[in-house]
């Protein structure tokens, strides 16, 4: 008996801290999905549509963004620091080598980009 209850707290306190996570998780996303669309933070727009998204006018030069929510965080955030680490050739500049976008707000563009389907 005594362990159904610690269970059932245990089990209690998972749910409230996953709720607090989703929270914190969708603000990151919208902060995310403001750089992205922003002409002068990330202007990510420029380059890339976005599978299942709403973008006005969005450009060509870099690939159509999709299935990037199977894709390992870490391997998103190093494509958005210094895309030159995987691709050589790549036409995108290395956000965070170059200090254009910070730490954070890498991983807030990570966030919105695990998103995508």
């Amino acid at each position: 008996m005594q362990r159904m209850k610690l269970l059932a707290r245990a089990s209690a306190l998972a749910v409230v801290l996953s709720v607090s996570a989703s929270a914190g998780n969708a603000d990151l996303v919208k902060e995310g999905e403001k750089i992205f669309n922003t002409k002068k933070i990330g202007n990510c727009l420029a380059c890339h549509a976005v599978n299942g998204k709403d973008i006005n006018n969005p450009g060509s030069l870099g690939p159509k963004l999709q299935g990037l929510s199977a894709w390992p965080e870490q391997a998103l955030y190093d494509k958005v620091y210094d895309p030159y680490t995987t691709n050589p050739i790549s036409a995108m500049p290395p956000f965070g080598k170059n200090g254009v976008l910070d730490d954070h707000q890498i991983k807030a563009v990570v966030a919105y980009l695990k998103t995508i389907n």
